[in-house]
């Protein structure tokens, strides 16, 4: 179930009654895997911009294999072929970004509107808003939804993290 959720934004409610269990109950265990490492609750980040805001976490499975284990996904080929492709790819490359600027246990959000806006990860630095956007395509454009988030956050910076290369 949780291979389902991953790279979305978490619904306990739904997520329990699944399970059959109590929206209490579900916290409880979502709050014991994030606390061993095996997945990532990202916050929303919360900014007064006059937009209706996500305001519930997503949820990232921190390991990669793991993740291909849960959703049945043994070889690449199955993987290029499978729908979670893309959210493989992001939180593949979410946690890769994190490690690399020094965030591991600091302050990391995502940043989305009701309208769809969104960056799959924001954080501040020395009185600076940055951003990453995730991407599995060979060559991204800038979307409607990155100028929305540069003009709205304040981006000093925003990056599109995508496995093809750059012409």
């Amino acid at each position: 179930m949780l291979g389902h959720y991953h790279a979305q934004v978490v619904n306990y409610s739904e997520l329990a009654r699944n399970f059959g269990i109590s929206d209490m109950t579900a916290r409880k265990y979502i709050d014991l895997l994030e606390g061993t490492f095996m997945l990532r609750l990202l916050q929303p980040w919360h900014t007064h911009i006059g937009k209706r805001l996500v305001k519930r976490p997503k949820l990232y499975l921190a390991d990669s294999g793991i993740f291909h284990s849960l959703i049945g996904v043994g070889r690449r080929e199955e993987l290029m072929r499978h729908n979670k492709l893309g959210a493989s790819w992001e939180g593949f490359a979410l946690e890769c970004v994190i490690r690399s600027i020094g965030k591991r246990n600091e302050a990391v959000f995502f940043w989305s509107t009701h309208s769809g806006a969104e960056v799959d990860l924001f954080w501040q630095h020395q009185g600076k808003n940055w951003a990453v956007e995730f991407k599995y395509m060979e060559a991204p454009r800038k979307s409607l939804s990155m100028q929305s988030a540069l003009k709205d956050l304040g981006l000093e910076r925003l990056w599109v993290v995508y496995p093809g290369f750059r012409k």
